[in-house]
C-alpha cells in the first residue's frame, strides 16, 4: 500500500513539471496551428543554459528561472519571423513545412549541443536536490515538490494573464479565428510572435527542473517531444485545462510504469494509451480540443 500511494505522489509530482510545458506548447498550437516537434530541444537548451551559467556564475538553478525566461523569450521572439516565413498561410502546405521546419529546427540544435557538449550526462544540482519530507507513510521529494507548485502558479498566473488583461484577450481572440480577429482589429503577427515568445520561456524554465530532477545530455529532448505530444493531443488540442489534466496523467502513467513494467516500456505504454484515448475521445479527454 505504501508503495502504490508513494507511486502515486511521485507520479502527481511528475506531472506537475510538465504542466509548464503542455500550457505554452498547447498555446502555441492554438494561435499558430502547428505543432513544434522542437519542444524537447527547447527544453534540453533550458536545462544546458541553467548548467552553464549555474557553473560560471555559481548561483542555484532556481534562482536561474527569471533569467532563463527572459532569454528564451527573447529567443523565441526573436526565431518566430524566421517561422513565419515557413507557416504563412500562402504556402499551400504551410502545416506540412511547419512540421518539416521544426522537425528540422530539433536536429539543428541536438546536432549542435552535442557538438559542443559531447554525449556525456551532467548534474544540475540545487539546494533541493537532497531535500524530502516525510508524510503519512510517504515521502515528498523537495525538488519535485518545488517543481510542482512552481508549474501551477507560473499556469495559475498566465491563465489570469490571458482571462483579465486587454492582450490576453487579444491572445484568446487570434486561437479562436486569427481571421475575424484581425478584422476587428488585432495584430495577428504580434500576437503569434508573443505566443512563440512566451512558449519558449516557459518551455525553457521546465528545463530546469527537469534537468535537476533527472539529467541534461544533448539527446534528452526526443523523449520530451514525445511526452508533450502526448499531453497536448490526449488534453486536446488547443485546450489549456485539458493540457493540465493530461499532464497529471502522464505523471502518472510514466510512475506507475516505472515502478511495475519498467523504463523500457514507457514509450509503448504511453502510445497504446494515447490510441484508446484517441480512439473514445478524439477530441481530447475533456472533449474541448480541436
Amino acid at each position: 500500500m505504501d508503495l502504490l500511494l508513494q507511486t502515486l505522489i511521485n507520479g502527481l509530482l511528475i506531472g506537475g513539471i510538465f504542466i509548464m510545458v503542455a500550457v505554452g506548447f498547447s498555446l502555441a498550437f492554438g494561435v499558430l496551428h502547428i505543432i513544434d516537434f522542437a519542444v524537447g530541444e527547447w527544453i534540453m537548451l533550458g536545462a544546458f543554459t541553467a548548467f552553464w551559467l549555474h557553473h560560471f556564475w555559481h548561483i542555484d538553478p532556481i534562482l536561474l528561472l527569471p533569467v532563463v525566461f527572459v532569454i528564451f523569450t527573447v529567443t523565441g521572439y526573436l526565431l518566430y519571423p524566421v517561422l513565419k516565413q515557413v507557416i504563412d498561410q500562402k504556402h499551400r502546405n504551410a502545416a506540412l513545412m511547419a512540421l518539416a521546419f521544426t522537425f528540422g529546427l530539433s536536429i539543428f540544435m541536438r546536432g549542435s549541443a552535442l557538438s559542443l557538449w559531447g554525449f556525456n550526462n551532467r548534474n544540475l544540482i540545487t539546494f533541493l536536490s537532497e531535500e524530502s519530507w516525510p508524510l503519512f507513510g510517504v515521502t515528498l521529494p523537495a525538488l519535485r515538490v518545488a517543481a510542482t507548485v512552481f508549474a501551477l502558479a507560473v499556469t495559475a498566473v498566465f491563465i489570469l494573464f490571458l482571462y483579465k488583461s486587454k492582450v490576453g484577450l487579444a491572445i484568446r481572440a487570434a486561437a479562436e479565428n486569427r481571421t475575424i480577429a484581425g478584422l476587428m482589429g488585432i495584430d495577428g503577427h504580434h500576437i503569434a510572435r508573443l505566443v512563440y515568445a512566451i512558449y519558449a520561456g516557459l518551455t525553457g524554465m521546465a528545463g530546469i527542473f527537469i534537468g535537476a530532477i533527472f539529467s541534461v545530455n544533448p539527446e534528452m529532448g526526443l523523449r520530451y517531444t514525445v511526452f508533450a505530444f502526448f499531453v497536448v493531443v490526449v488534453g486536446g488540442l488547443g485546450s489549456l485545462a485539458g493540457a493540465i489534466v493530461a499532464g497529471f496523467l502522464l505523471g502518472i502513467i510514466i510512475s506507475f510504469g516505472s515502478v511495475y513494467l519498467g523504463g523500457s516500456y514507457i514509450l509503448l505504454v504511453l502510445f497504446f494509451i494515447l490510441y484508446i484515448i484517441l480512439l473514445f475521445f478524439p477530441k481530447g479527454i475533456l472533449r474541448k480540443g480541436w
